[in-house]
């Protein structure tokens, strides 16, 4: 079911506070951090398809979206189809085997985030070559890391990272690995030191720099969402992955 707008809800307002905020952290980044500036993905997950057109409409192009369904839904919703042709989908959430070739399929498909083992990063591969497609390049993925161990995470351990990205890198030619991801532990006590996952994550994007002599700016950091990806940049993020803070920015009442 299409949810409606809420007149109270300014999604450009928010999108363009959003985006100053970045700006902001990129500034705070120490000079001598090496990477690219951050570019912002918009998690719409349940929110409605005029939100998406109205940030879509001011220039966003990266939306984000966490389950298989409802992006399935979003994608070849003919008012996206006709009012957003360059909309980028991420896919960050978890990705079953099984729904691979659902995801696959979508029209303007640009990352998949969540990439966390090889049977699913073989399974991507594959499927992506037999899919027709014109003028298919290889497709964009992320390698999620579990960096707080949470059992409810998902991802791989951050010690098992370079090798999966060793995997994809060196053999499956239909697959372009950008980069690295974490969601993280929620609510991070930032008075007692710098976010453990961020520390971690970029560790690990150290190690893949290192062992395949690529510049920073060459391998993605995807770290950080609505609550805390000013932090994220500072330590290195290059995308943030934001929601609450865009589709639910509230208008200023009138008086």
């Amino acid at each position: 079911m299409i949810k409606r707008v809420m007149s109270d809800i300014d999604v450009k307002a928010g999108l363009q506070q959003i985006l100053k905020r970045i700006d902001a952290a990129y500034e705070q980044r120490p000079k001598d951090l090496e990477g690219g500036k951050p570019f912002l993905v918009a998690v719409s997950k349940t929110k409605p398809i005029e939100m998406i057109i109205d940030a879509y409409s001011v220039g966003q192009r990266h939306f984000g979206e966490n389950y298989v369904q409802e992006l399935v839904d979003k994608s070849q919703h003919p008012d996206i189809l006709q009012k957003c042709p360059d909309i980028k989908w991420h896919f960050i959430g978890h990705l079953q085997n099984n729904k691979v070739n659902k995801i696959l399929k979508l029209p303007n498909i640009h990352l998949i985030q969540t990439v966390d083992t090889e049977k699913l990063a073989d399974n991507l591969n594959n499927s992506w070559r037999k899919l027709e497609i014109d003028n298919k390049r290889p497709l964009r993925v992320l390698i999620q890391i579990n960096t707080s161990g949470e059992d409810a995470k998902n991802g791989v351990e951050p010690n098992e990272a370079p090798r999966l990205y060793k995997h994809i890198k060196e053999n499956l030619t239909n697959l372009q690995v950008d980069g690295v991801m974490t969601i993280g532990a929620f609510g991070h006590d930032y008075t007692k030191g710098p976010n453990p996952d961020f520390v971690c994550l970029m560790q690990v994007h150290r190690q893949i720099c290192e062992d395949y002599h690529l510049k920073p700016e060459e391998v993605q950091v995807s770290m950080g969402m609505s609550d805390d990806f000013e932090k994220a940049i500072e330590m290195g993020s290059t995308v943030v992955r934001v929601g609450s803070s865009i589709f639910g920015h509230r208008a200023k009442q009138s008086i």
